[in-house]
C-alpha cells in the first residue's frame, strides 16, 4: 500500500559533547557508529527481500538540523501520496523539502507541535553508492 509509514528511519540527538557520548555508546553498548552514525539494519516482515535501515545518531548541541533536543525520522514508503494523504486529514505539512542521492525528505508536525521528520530512502540498488549507506547520516 504506497503512502504510509513502514518503520522508523532514524533516531537523532544531541548532546554536548557528541564525541565523548559516541565513544560512551561504542565502549559500553558496541555501537560501531562513525561521526554520523550507526546503521541498525532490518527487513520488513511483509517484505523479506526488502532490507532496510535505522539510523541511530548524536548531533552537537550546537547543530541547528532540528529545534528540539531529540528528532525521530519515520521511514515512508511513497512520501508524495503519504504528505496527500496528511494534507487530507489537516496535519500541518512545513512547506520545506530535501532531495538527496540518500532519498527525499519532508518535515510534519503532530498535534502538540513536534517537529516530524519522513524520509523516503531511494530505491535499494541506487543506494549502493550513496554515503548514508556507508554509516553517514546528516549533521
Amino acid at each position: 500500500m504506497p503512502g504510509r509509514i513502514i518503520g522508523i528511519g532514524g533516531i537523532f540527538f544531541k548532546s554536548p559533547s557528541a564525541d565523548s557520548l559516541r565513544a560512551w555508546y561504542r565502549e559500553k553498548l558496541g555501537f560501531t557508529s562513525g561521526p554520523e552514525g550507526n546503521l541498525f539494519h532490518w527487513r520488513a516482515a511483509d517484505k523479506p527481500d526488502s532490507e532496510h535501515f535505522t539510523v541511530w545518531s548524536i548531533f552537537p548541541q550546537s547543530s541547528k538540523y532540528y529545534d528540539a533536543p531529540f528528532m525521530i525520522n519515520y521511514l515512508v514508503e511513497d512520501l508524495d501520496a503519504f504528505l496527500e494523504k496528511l494534507a487530507a486529514d489537516g496535519v500541518r505539512i512545513d512547506p520545506k523539502r530535501d532531495n538527496h542521492e540518500y532519498g527525499k525528505f519532508a518535515w510534519i508536525y503532530d498535534s502538540d507541535g513536534n517537529k516530524i521528520e519522513l524520509w523516503e530512502p531511494p530505491p535499494p540498488d541506487s543506494l549502493e553508492s550513496s554515503s548514508l549507506k556507508n554509516d553517514s547520516a546528516s549533521e
